[in-house]
């Protein structure tokens, strides 16, 4: 049974939950903040760190959902992408995305809690402490920053604001510089925050026209995608080819600029996924 606005009783349950929780572990990480100079810091890999902080706010956010909802599924980064995952309601979370950012002290990192249902992105909870923002999205029921409804950006051509583009060690660097250069020569400008999640959260607001990068793991996109979708804005698909275990390009902005950005991408060397839809 739904809601009116196409919105299950059950998801709409567990955004409410996960906004106090993800809000209380956003309070968790940016007193880790303060205190950062004092963490072990340990490598994953290239470009890749993880702290006491991010293993512990990842407890906190798992612990609270499995009390509450002990049937749903995890799938968390800390956690190795480990836990429970099959069908039915699944948490996708990563406790701080942009964690070089959080222990560099800049403030551009967010704690980030997807949520898919039956397979799909349903809704996602970002939080951003240090500029005391809550992102709150359910697909099909809008989406709102600190309780204030947000869309992306109506435009239709590159040079109407900033694209964030994120990069991965993970995947070659020819298609990210290409895109690069085709986004300059299209009158474009581009920014790296190091936070994929808080940049697909800017996207849903009309922060940034448009985000993309060659490779992002669920626990990273979810969330962002979820409040993107919700906001009215266009994601490419992250689950088809086991984006869910595996991770996906991920391309975000707004209806009219989906196509220009789909093309851009194709034409730069990416992964192409599904193109936007006409119409929509």
């Amino acid at each position: 049974m739904s809601t009116s606005d196409g919105v299950a009783p059950a998801v709409r349950e567990r955004l409410a939950f996960a906004e106090a929780v993800t809000r209380a572990a956003g309070a968790a990480a940016l007193r880790h903040f303060r205190e950062r100079d004092a963490l072990v810091v340990e490598s994953k890999g290239l470009q890749d760190v993880v702290s006491r902080a991010d293993r512990e706010v990842e407890d906190v956010i798992r612990g609270a959902l499995a009390e509450r909802f002990p049937q749903d599924g995890f799938l968390g980064e800390e956690s190795g992408g480990g836990g429970q995952y099959g069908n039915g309601p699944v948490w996708v979370v990563d406790p701080i995305d942009g964690t070089q950012c959080f222990l560099a002290g800049l403030p551009t990192w967010c704690v980030s809690v997807g949520l898919m249902v039956d397979g799909r992105i349903a809704a996602g909870v970002i939080v951003d402490p240090c500029a005391d923002e809550c992102f709150v999205g359910a697909v099909g029921s809008g989406a709102a920053c600190n309780g204030r409804p947000i869309a992306p950006a109506d435009v239709a051509d590159f040079r109407s604001g900033l694209t964030e583009v994120g990069y991965s060690f993970r995947v070659p660097r020819q298609p990210t510089v290409g895109f690069l250069d085709r986004l300059i020569d299209a009158g474009g400008m581009y920014h790296r925050s190091g936070s994929g999640a808080l940049g697909l959260a800017h996207v849903a607001a009309g922060r940034y026209i448009a985000y993309i990068e060659g490779h992002m793991n669920s626990w990273d996109s979810f969330a962002g995608a979820a409040l993107v979708l919700a906001s009215g804005g266009w994601v490419n698909d992250l689950t088809v080819d086991d984006g869910v275990t595996r991770g996906s390009v991920v391309m975000a902005s707004g209806r009219r600029l989906a196509p220009a950005l789909h093309a851009m991408a194709g034409a730069a060397g990416f992964p192409m996924p599904a193109a936007p839809e006409a119409g929509r």
